[in-house]
């Protein structure tokens, strides 16, 4: 097998976590259990999907700070929080919160854009200012200054006999700032992330540029060594960049796990043949196998290549032992293949 050019340093995983509409409580717990291993397994960070008005974590902000009290040291993220759907000084003060709780492990893993489906739910979530609420990247810089600790107004100080206030966002949290990351797919917005000071997350979905080939591989490498780029003009440093390929180990996976990862690998495998939508997105193909054949693809992969931080992504829908399983064959036997020691 050949060594990979660059160790991996970093070993994440990013989870959905279960979800059952009439019994919600055992999926969010699950998820707590599988964040525990992670950290028992040696890994460095675990990572949550959000989701809103679906069957998944609403809230990761909540689920991290329930991690954070079952945990010591592994890091603890979104993957990605839409701000769409928040207030950026209400979000500033609740990541600072569980940051602080957690001893300095949040990674807040942001992007921007519309609200999915917003037409459906702005009645609700922005009754009287649906049509003028900016979603552009402006939103994500204000909540990054907020964290920072720059002035929210100009008021502070004692106000009657027991009233004190502060002109910044409480508690403040030095150092996380600089663990924001952006999500991006495109050019534009890797680019962007570099030059503003953000750790880029790239995952599994990328928008090529009209003069692109239809490569994935490729289309990634391109992006984050332009990110890399412009983070270094700007003299923006560490710039971190995190990869977040759908990997699934067999190694000691059972004959029926086995069939039914490959099930679900096939289901999807037609969507990676070719671009999709009108902005020609395309989707990385779901990498199934034992470790030693996995780490093989890895090291052909042209975006693998330029990291040597990832957050392998699970499968959706699949059970709690399953994912113990992967979990266990990643740590275990994948990342070593791939250099990666844990820490101590």
């Amino acid at each position: 097998m050949p060594a990979p050019e660059r160790p991996l340093k970093k070993l994440g995983f990013l989870t959905i976590g279960l979800f059952d509409p009439a019994d919600p409580a055992a999926g969010h717990q699950s998820t707590l259990d599988i964040i525990e291993l992670g950290e028992k397994l040696g890994f460095d960070s675990a990572w949550l999907r959000h989701r809103h008005l679906q069957f998944g974590i609403s809230s990761p902000v909540a689920v991290m700070a329930a991690a954070s009290q079952r945990t010591s040291r592994i890091e603890l993220g979104t993957a990605v929080t839409p701000l769409g759907w928040e207030n950026p000084l209400r979000l500033a003060e609740d990541l600072a919160t569980v940051d602080i709780l957690a001893g300095g492990r949040i990674n807040p893993g942001l992007s921007v854009g519309e609200p999915m489906n917003f037409d459906t739910i702005k009645h609700e979530l922005y009754p009287d200012s649906a049509d003028v609420e900016d979603f552009s990247y402006a939103r994500v810089e204000r909540l990054a200054r907020l964290i920072a600790g720059e002035k929210v107004r100009e008021f502070s100080g004692k106000q009657g006999v027991v009233e004190e206030f502060s002109n910044r966002v409480e508690p403040h949290s030095p150092g996380l700032r600089d663990r924001l990351w952006y999500g991006a797919a495109s050019l534009k917005s890797a680019l962007w992330a570099g030059e503003n000071g953000f750790n880029l997350l790239s995952s599994s979905v990328v928008f090529p540029s009209p003069d692109e080939e239809p490569d994935f591989a490729r289309v990634q490498q391109k992006q984050i060594r332009s990110y890399r780029e412009a983070a270094a003009a700007q003299g923006h440093k560490p710039a971190r960049v995190s990869q977040g390929l759908v990997v699934i180990p067999t190694d000691s996976a059972s004959a029926t796990q086995r069939e039914k990862y490959q099930r679900y690998v096939d289901e999807r495998t037609p969507r990676t043949s070719a671009p999709q939508g009108p902005k020609g997105m395309l989707f990385a193909k779901d990498l199934i196998g034992t470790s030693e054949h996995i780490a093989e693809q890895l090291y052909a992969h042209a975006g693998f290549q330029e990291v040597d931080e990832v957050a392998f992504a699970l499968p959706f829908s699949f059970d709690h032992e399953d994912y113990v399983q992967i979990l266990t064959d990643i740590a275990g036997t994948l990342a070593p293949a791939l250099g990666w020691r844990p820490e101590g």
